[in-house]
């Protein structure tokens, strides 16, 4: 198993904020610092049973981060493209794993299209295909997210939060969408498809926003947000089809209201998470009657996602930058 069990825990000074109870899912407790260590340790895992030779990440940041992890305690070589927006001292956390890094392109994409080429050309070279680790969009993934939710529905069952039997809902941050699907699969799994999820993304990343308004994918061109991590332009395939079946509630807020809320969850909680994260606990600590109003009873379930690409260094000058 590449993740571990991590806590669930009653937050007391958010329950005082959104005025019901709040459970807070804490994956930023993960060994590599966010949940990307589910997903992406089954898919390496995977990758492992079929015989791939050599890894291949493509990310800014946390999925690197948990390819390198895995790859390292799977026994395989791992190479990590980044963009040229992944500060030196992510590069850095990441070789620090044992993984190559490449730094390429502007963004992601270029990142990506980079790690296809090169494992095409170390699959040509060993003779064996490399595995290419995508960042959110591979079903190993979404079953590795999934787990979150059994562990939460196995914590209820017991009666360790309060003899809550489901939660009213659950907040999370939406980047490329892959905790969305993986958390999608836990409450099926769990009979738990009526729970609402408030699918929570920055204004100048809100590519689930705009796709479930209009129905059809939504290409929004360009990310405008320091919340790097949730950086996808667009929301397609299965992950949208699935988002518009089920009761997925998009909402967008600012970066000063994310950032706000890493300092607010840093000093309840003497956690450090980065905006993206911050997103979705923003729309807790602020409480806006038109977004948790769409609740059932039960408990608030945030998915405290964590994140590695984050210092209180870098979380100061965001600070500074939103005023």
């Amino acid at each position: 198993m590449a993740h571990i069990h991590t806590p669930l825990l009653d937050s007391a000074s958010m329950r005082e904020a959104a005025a019901r109870q709040v459970l807070l899912k804490m994956e930023a407790m993960q060994p590599t610092g966010s949940f990307k260590a589910r997903g992406i340790g089954r898919l390496c895992e995977v990758f492992k049973a079929e015989g791939v030779g050599h890894l291949v990440s493509s990310s800014g940041g946390n999925a690197g981060i948990a390819a390198a992890w895995s790859g390292r305690r799977l026994g395989l070589p791992v190479t990590v493209v980044v963009p040229e927006t992944t500060p030196v001292w992510m590069r850095g956390r990441i070789a620090r794993e044992g993984a190559e890094v490449i730094v390429h392109g502007a963004g992601w994409n270029e990142a990506h299209a980079r790690a296809l080429e090169i494992a095409a050309q170390i699959g040509a070279e060993a003779g064996r295909p490399a595995g290419v680790v995508h960042p959110f969009d591979h079903p190993a993934i979404w079953s590795g997210h999934a787990t979150m939710i059994a562990e939460v529905q196995q914590a209820l069952a017991e009666g360790l939060e309060g003899g809550a039997r489901a939660p009213g809902a659950v907040v999370l941050s939406v980047g490329g969408g892959g905790l969305l699907m993986g958390v999608l699969q836990g409450l099926e799994a769990a009979g738990w498809s009526h729970v609402p999820i408030i699918a929570v993304e920055t204004e100048g990343a809100a590519s689930l926003k705009r796709a479930m308004e209009a129905g059809c994918p939504v290409d929004i061109g360009a990310i405008r947000t320091v919340a790097g991590s949730l950086g996808a332009r667009r929301i397609e395939g299965p992950i949208l089809e699935a988002a518009l079946r089920r009761p997925v509630v998009p909402c967008a807020v600012t970066d000063a209201e994310a950032i706000g809320a890493c300092r607010r969850f840093l000093d309840d909680h003497r956690v450090l998470v980065e905006p993206a994260c911050g997103a979705a606990l923003s729309v807790i600590y602020n409480n806006p009657s038109d977004i948790l109003d769409k609740a059932l009873g039960g408990p608030l379930l945030a998915i405290v996602c964590g994140g590695a690409v984050v210092t209180l260094e870098q979380l100061q000058r965001w600070e500074a930058q939103v005023g």
